[in-house]
């Protein structure tokens, strides 16, 4: 049993604890050899083997809601990749390898071209490496790996989850989650807060430690041994129904509580959820897989639908947030040695501004026919020269309201200039804290340093507050950061006017914010300022 307590990095609050139920290990390499006999015939199978595997997560993917529906339904559509197909076919019948070798090396392939990409691709390397074994397991007529059905409430220990898996957990069964591997912003951490399960990740020592049953602290990070014979303690995801639904402190400082979103489902969701607005409107859905750029009304058409829960409320709609390391085949992609550095987000815009004025045009439009009251923002800004050329396209298409995120420590040093010229920046927590420390947010061995209560991030964020507060202007944060209901209150007190998160954490920032003075939020803040290391 478990000798001394362990520590992680908490990515979802709430305390529980229970009986461990381990998740089986990936399934190891397939053998080289032999050969296949006939390897057109054995070729021939992987096709259908992934189109299986596909069709059993797009049917999972239809009993799931937001999020965790639109991973779901991203990740069949790796399943099916033709690339992938057709290069594991390949393998097969010009170099005689095996079917399930052959899926296993040109996935293997893949995975480590997206990790080189960087960003936002290498988060993808779990999905296709969940990819593969399912499809490997396929071909062999086994059992794929993953979670194995719960008999009873149990605390789920893994050496890390691929997304599908988190997607599909039941909170009912599932007490609590916790991984050896994986980061405070991976879609595992974002999936458990959406479900509303207590999590920690990047847990040292997990696997080895042999305990029976833990007590799991999903605001600490502290993950502990329990007796046993002891009794089953469930989080209480209950107690954030008292929130009134107006996001503001004890003393009636105003602290706007919205939703982070990326698709019909999520905007429904947040709305369902008491979200007074939308912080972060994702663009991206609209353009993924297409082999040519979507026309004006094809996108309008899509944001209307999005924006339509919201009528009279705050929108803020990020613009595509796209390039070297989110390909889209429209753009034609230049290949660069260091993608997460390269041409992306605001950037692709420079280059190609008939594109960003084309989507410009079809938020408007939309913005007109749903009655929400939007503002949009450029990724990826770094200079006030930037943000200004932004604003002024943004305000040409008849958008009133433009900003841009703060996502590279050089716009938060920045923020008083390019406040000047726009009308409110808001804080991607996620890649400030990556571009900050230099650490690949996907890394488990570097995820205490993308922990955000990192007092270097802070003190980047409290300087945008300050650059704020001097301009009289906004500034939120849309980062997973925001979904954290203590770190809420020091970010309140670092001041920011707006927190944006996923649907299931409104209600617990906003109750949580609720209980708590402006003058105890700045006193929070003073001390996560001077507290070295991460929030553990």
């Amino acid at each position: 049993m478990l000798g001394t307590r362990l520590s992680g990095v908490a990515v979802s609050p709430g305390r529980a604890s229970g009986p461990v139920v381990r998740v089986a290990e990936p399934l190891g390499e397939p053998p080289r050899t032999p050969a296949p006999a006939d390897p057109a015939a054995d070729a021939a199978r992987i096709a259908p083997a992934a189109a299986a595997v596909a069709r059993r997560l797009e049917e999972l993917a239809a009993t799931a809601e937001g999020e965790a529906a639109d991973i779901l339904f991203t990740t069949a559509a790796m399943a099916n990749d033709p690339g992938l197909v057709a290069e594991a076919e390949r393998l097969v019948t010009v170099e005689g390898v095996p079917a399930p070798r052959a899926v296993h090396e040109a996935a293997n392939g893949f995975a480590r071209s997206l990790a080189a990409a960087g960003g936002y691709l290498a988060e993808r390397v779990r999905d296709i490496q969940d990819v593969r074994d399912r499809i490997v397991a396929e071909l062999l007529g086994v059992e794929p790996p993953g979670v194995p059905e719960l008999a009873s409430p149990s605390v789920l220990v893994a050496r890390d989850l691929a997304p599908a898996d988190t997607a599909g957990l039941d909170p009912a069964k599932v007490l609590a989650l916790v991984t050896e591997q994986g980061g405070p912003t991976s879609h595992t951490a974002i999936l458990a807060r959406a479900l509303g399960i207590p999590a920690v990740v990047a847990v040292r020592g997990l696997l080895a430690s042999g305990a029976e049953a833990l007590v799991v602290d999903g605001d600490t990070g502290v993950v502990e041994p329990a007796d046993p014979r002891g009794p089953v303690v469930v989080a209480d995801r209950q107690a954030a129904a008292e929130w009134n639904g107006v996001g503001a402190t004890a003393d009636g400082h105003r602290v706007r509580i919205l939703g982070n979103v990326g698709s019909v489902a999520d905007a429904r969701a947040a709305a369902e959820a008491g979200a007074e607005g939308i912080g972060l409107f994702r663009t991206e859905f609209c353009y993924l897989d297409a082999p040519s750029e979507p026309s004006v009304s094809e996108q309008r058409a899509a944001y209307a639908d999005v924006l339509a829960p919201f009528a009279g409320k705050p929108v803020v709609v990020r613009t595509l947030d796209a390039g070297a390391d989110k390909p889209l085949a429209f753009l034609a992609p230049e290949l660069e040695p260091n993608p997460a550095l390269g041409v992306r987000g605001v950037r692709v815009a420079f280059a190609r501004p008939a594109v960003l004025d084309r989507q410009l045009e079809a938020i408007a439009a939309a913005a007109a026919e749903s009655g929400a009251e939007v503002s949009v923002m450029a990724p990826m800004v770094a200079t006030a020269a930037e943000a200004a050329w932004f604003a002024e396209r943004a305000r040409a298409a008849g958008i009133a309201r433009a900003g841009v995120m703060i996502e590279v420590p050089a716009a938060a040093l920045a923020a008083r200039e390019i406040l000047e010229v726009v009308d409110f920046v808001s804080v991607g927590t996620n890649d400030l804290a990556q571009y900050t420390f230099a650490a690949d947010r996907q890394l488990g061995a570097v995820a205490a340093l993308n922990d955000p209560w990192q007092p270097a991030l802070l003190r980047l964020i409290a300087l945008i507050g300050e650059a704020a507060r001097e301009a009289g202007k906004p500034a939120g944060v849309c980062g997973e950061a925001a979904a954290d209901p203590r770190l809420a209150r020091v970010l309140t007190g670092l001041g920011m006017t707006s927190l944006s998160m996923t649907a299931a954490a409104i209600r617990p920032v906003g109750a949580t914010l609720a209980t708590a003075t402006l003058t105890d939020c700045e006193a929070e803040a003073r001390h996560a300022l001077g507290t070295f290391g991460a929030s553990t």
